[in-house]
């Protein structure tokens, strides 16, 4: 006896996905995706990053569909960062939601912390803020991965453009996030462009967003958003596994951003991001 159950699901959400197709009339123009339907106030001004998209009734009958089907396969996230605690600092409770449901995910920092932590004596800190970093994505249910790379002292050259990008395509990554470039801080700012140089070199194989750190990023105005209120706790102690760099002092300040962007998306908090334009979609959790 044949089994219709799966053709009948598939018949249920193709006419699903028609009624919504239909609902949008003649409209073939969006501004840049937003998550779960809510738009960011940078949305209204038409820029680089936030640009107006066609979109053929075809790829939004397609993208309707994916979005009603089940449970995706496991999928593999890099977060990279300047240093320990910059992945958790803007992402963490990104990474708690993608961990949750099964998926594969990477901390990937630029450098094990040499040139901070706190009343300790330097030639210690690699020590202390690695085992910090893997405290942390203890907790995460993550991994911390390290490139090669000396606090304080970033390159941003041929070689190390070629030696971060070897480590990062070992992942082979379907998401990546990395931080702003715009940033007060140098090392976030080479992480942003190695990793940006990497994805480019890829072939921009995979989806690539940019996310914010407190006191640091500018000028960010994100288009997508991440629901972590359910995981508050969770990112609340991965950041504070990072003890030498007194979250006390910066924590709070990512509270704010993140309780911000959750007004402006319909969550209690929300963490940001802003895809890049030449990327495609990635799923976020």
């Amino acid at each position: 006896m044949i089994d219709y159950t799966g053709f009948r699901n598939f018949v249920h959400q193709s006419r699903v996905a028609e009624s919504l197709v239909a609902g949008c009339g003649a409209a073939r123009r969006f501004p840049g995706h937003v998550l779960h339907g809510h738009r960011s106030p940078g949305e209204q001004a038409q820029s680089y990053y936030n640009p107006s998209v066609p979109i053929s009734r075809r790829s939004l009958l397609a993208s309707a569909a994916l979005a009603l089907q089940g449970p995706s396969k496991p999928r593999k996230i890099v977060v990279t960062g300047g240093h320990p605690g910059d992945p958790e600092c803007g992402c963490a409770g990104t990474i708690a939601r993608y961990t949750s449901l099964g998926h594969d995910v990477a901390l990937l920092y630029l450098n094990r912390g040499e040139g901070f932590c706190g009343a300790a004596s330097l030639h210690r800190c690699a020590a202390i803020r690695t085992a910090e970093a893997q405290r942390a994505c203890q907790i995460l249910k993550a991994r911390a991965v390290f490139a090669d790379q000396v606090d304080g002292r970033a390159i941003v050259d041929a070689r190390h453009y070629a030696s971060f990008a070897s480590i990062l395509t070992a992942e082979e990554p379907d998401v990546v996030f990395t931080q702003w470039p715009i940033d007060r801080h140098r090392d976030h700012r080479a992480i942003s462009m190695l990793t940006l140089d990497a994805w480019w070199k890829s072939g921009r194989s995979y989806a690539f967003y940019y996310y914010e750190v407190a006191e640091d990023t500018s000028m960010f105005s994100p288009a997508e958003y991440v629901d972590i209120s359910p995981v508050e706790s969770v990112r609340h102690a991965a950041c504070y596994a990072h003890v030498s760099q007194k979250p006390d002092l910066w924590y709070p300040k990512q509270v704010e951003i993140t309780r911000r962007r959750g007004a402006e998306s319909g969550f209690a908090q929300a963490e940001g991001f802003l895809r890049h334009p030449e990327s495609q979609r990635g799923l976020l959790p």
